[in-house]
């Protein structure tokens, strides 16, 4: 069973990610955090090995944002678009389930990846059209922060085959919000009127996912890092991303 696992994020630049840390390490010095937590959180994934990983971003991939991120070639590239969160991860979820094919690009010169595949045209870039991907079902799916260094592949290939048995999974976060939602199915009602960066987001999850009368695993609760006390949670491999010098770091933001 296929299955596709969609991250969610913003660039990794200073004062867009990671804000609610900068009181702590400062707006550089974040942003660096940031990068390096996108950068473990599509290696996770990809390691995983469980079906396609399409990386859902804010602002979109043409913007000057995230110009001279790389990221690995192997990525499904596509816009988070208007909204709140809600909004853009049940546009992400429902195109998923649908089995939507998304077209495959060739960008001249782009420096986020040698091969893009998109749901939208980038603007102001030469674009060659190459080969329209076969449909393919996704019959399950993972939407996913970069928030959490505990999502490892062997979590995530846990969650895709605990999931093939549900309808839905959640892992919670200690803040009450989730790091991962598995769905099998799509309904908008998991996405609309949330209280979004709340205490509540979990258990009102869970909640309307007992309404919809959805078989669910509520797998183990994950530590999230948003807030200056999180960092306490980071293991020693993250020290160095947490003492380079903010003119470093600023060179790479």
């Amino acid at each position: 069973m296929s299955t596709r696992i969609i991250v969610f994020a913003k660039a990794p630049i200073a004062g867009l990610a990671k804000t609610r840390l900068a009181g702590s390490l400062g707006f550089e010095r974040a942003a660096m955090l940031a990068q390096q937590m996108l950068a473990s959180t599509l290696e996770a994934c990809l390691t995983a090995d469980i079906g396609p990983v399409e990386l859902c971003m804010s602002p979109a991939a043409d913007a000057p944002e995230w110009d001279g991120v790389l990221l690995p070639p192997q990525l499904i590239l596509s816009s988070q678009g208007e909204g709140d969160l809600g909004s853009r991860m049940a546009r992400a979820a429902r195109r998923a389930l649908s089995g939507h094919a998304l077209p495959s690009y060739l960008l001249s010169g782009h420096t986020l990846s040698n091969y893009s595949l998109s749901n939208y045209a980038l603007n102001n870039r030469a674009l060659t059209n190459r080969a329209e991907l076969a449909p393919q079902v996704q019959q399950q799916v993972l939407l996913v922060g970069t928030d959490c260094p505990q999502l490892s592949p062997e979590l995530l290939r846990r969650a895709a085959q605990r999931l093939s048995m549900q309808d839905a999974l959640l892992h919670p976060t200690w803040d009450g919000g989730y790091a991962l939602l598995g769905l099998r199915q799509f309904n908008d009602c998991l996405f609309t009127d949330m209280p979004w960066s709340t205490s509540e987001v979990a258990a009102l999850t869970q909640a309307r996912l007992t309404q919809l009368g959805w078989r669910y695993t509520l797998a183990e609760r994950l530590q999230d890092i948003d807030e200056p006390q999180d960092l306490f949670w980071l293991t020693a491999s993250w020290a160095s991303v947490l003492q380079t010098p903010v003119t470093e770091a600023s060179h790479h933001a």
